[in-house]
């Protein structure tokens, strides 16, 4: 697949710009980076319930805490 070069992103500029107007590209960049920041953070945590811990997101911060793989059998409760 080719890359881009600076032609083909300033067309590509142009067209959002006439689709979208100037006015909107702030609150479209600011959607962008928060849905980029969000993906990242649940990547972190899927990457983290792989390692064997789990991040809890709490109003103070996250907590990691260690994810438990051994099973309790009913009769033993």
């Amino acid at each position: 697949m080719p890359s881009l070069g600076w032609q083909e992103l300033v067309i590509v500029l142009i067209i959002v710009v006439i689709i979208f107007g100037a006015g909107k590209l702030p609150e479209i960049g600011g959607a962008m980076g928060k849905s980029i920041k969000e993906f990242k953070k649940e990547s972190e945590e899927v990457n983290a319930i792989g390692d064997g811990t789990s991040a809890t997101s709490t109003n103070a911060g996250t907590v990691s805490q260690s994810v438990d793989s051994t099973q309790v059998r009913a009769d033993e409760i």
